[in-house]
């Protein structure tokens, strides 16, 4: 949804790859509560990424990148790749994010290195970065009963293994997400 008035956040290959940020990010674009984007270069490196850690694992990962793309319409950004070059980042593999995100109207960079994002990089775009936890926390903070519902789903869909709403919300510190964490295990009862 380029251009439209909804929240927008361009979502780093490094938050789709770990299983929990992925599933936690999307489930709340699938709610509604914000638009999620990406794009073909960012689905390839995650790709990559997953394929070196998991060798035997190409045809399931290309079943869930096509997953995530039916779950979250719209998500891939397109017409990014002429814009790169003309960007300035730390790490100039990481322009075509910054590209990406521009072309998408992007609000925010959710990535877990905030450094290779720095701010005077990305005012100049009224862009935004947070890592995922500081992204859920704001979903959670500014729209409790969905996000929370949201949540509750996917706790719902895992099944291997199942979790208890306090065995996810233990989790997300585990997997580096504590904001995430203390703000669950105050709403058990909904999780």
């Amino acid at each position: 949804m380029a251009g439209a008035s909804r929240y927008t956040a361009l979502l780093d290959a490094n938050v789709l790859f770990p299983k929990l940020q992925c599933d936690a990010l999307l489930s709340l674009a699938h709610a509604g509560l914000y638009a999620a984007k990406w794009s073909v270069d960012i689905e390839r490196e995650w790709l990559q990424a997953r394929s070196a850690k998991f060798p035997d694992s190409d045809e399931a990962n290309r079943t869930k990148a096509r997953a995530m793309c039916e779950a979250i319409p719209d998500c891939m950004v397109e017409g990014y790749e002429s814009f790169v070059e003309c960007l300035q980042l730390p790490d100039p593999n990481d322009r075509h994010v910054l590209a990406a995100a521009i072309v998408g109207h992007a609000d925010a960079i959710v990535t877990n290195n905030l450094s290779d994002f720095p701010i005077e990089a990305l005012d100049k775009h009224c862009i935004d970065v947070q890592t995922p936890d500081q992204f859920i926390v704001n979903q959670l903070t500014l729209h409790p009963t969905q996000a929370l519902s949201a949540l509750r789903q996917m706790r719902m869909r895992w099944n291997n293994p199942a979790h208890t709403a306090e065995t996810l919300a233990k989790l997300f510190e585990v997997r580096g997400m504590p904001l995430t964490s203390l703000h669950l295990l105050d709403r058990l009862d909904v999780l």
